[in-house]
């Protein structure tokens, strides 16, 4: 687990680290990167409900480029703060919820119940996955283990949403990857707040 945290750090300093020069001199504040990304996140869900989703695709791979630039913008510039912490946390929920939510309104449209069923547990299985997070490091448990961080889920719902223009299950599929390994995820991290406190 550490190898595979560690993993993900390493990519994200390759991503965001030829930004970071050009996002000091705008002078821009870490919350304003933030904002935008939750504007992207709405604008991909409204193509995704209106099904336009090769561009949906794209959206949500930027919006989660965005999610990863406010928080190193703000460890780059000296400018972390509690609350910023917690506007991240929270607009991440939201995005994550408002484009399930557009997919929600596509798969209402076209009627089809295993979709709309997936897209309810998908959403569940992410929420899940912050919340046991969050409530272990209120015990005070660094919960940084498991195979499906956000990150993953953006990949794998972008990658969905582009394929689908191409193989008309990869949607399908893609929700399936997020069911399946989003509830895994959640099993792992409550199994090791488990190991953390069964003898407290």
């Amino acid at each position: 687990m550490t190898s595979l945290a560690e993993f993900r750090k390493t990519a994200a300093r390759l991503i965001t680290e030829p930004l970071m020069a050009i996002l000091k001199r705008s002078r821009l504040k870490p919350n304003t990167l933030t904002w935008i990304g939750l504007a992207i996140s709405i604008i991909a869900a409204g193509t995704i409900a209106t099904n336009h989703l090769l561009i949906s695709g794209f959206l949500v791979l930027l919006a989660g480029l965005f999610d990863i630039l406010d928080g190193t913008l703000a460890r780059f510039t000296n400018q972390t703060t509690r609350f910023g912490a917690l506007l991240d946390s929270t607009f991440d929920r939201v995005s994550e919820a408002v484009l399930f939510l557009g997919l929600l309104v596509l798969y209402l449209r076209s009627g089809v119940t295993l979709e709309i069923i997936l897209v309810f547990l998908a959403l569940i299985g992410s929420f899940l996955t912050s919340y046991v997070r969050a409530r272990a490091e209120g015990l005070g448990i660094d919960c940084h283990v498991g195979l499906f961080t956000r990150a993953e889920r953006v990949i794998i719902l972008s990658l969905g949403l582009l394929l689908n223009q191409f193989y008309k299950f990869g949607i399908l599929i893609a929700l399936l990857v997020l069911v399946v390994l989003g509830f895994v995820t959640v099993g792992q991290r409550l199994f090791y707040v488990w190991q953390k406190t069964k003898n407290q």
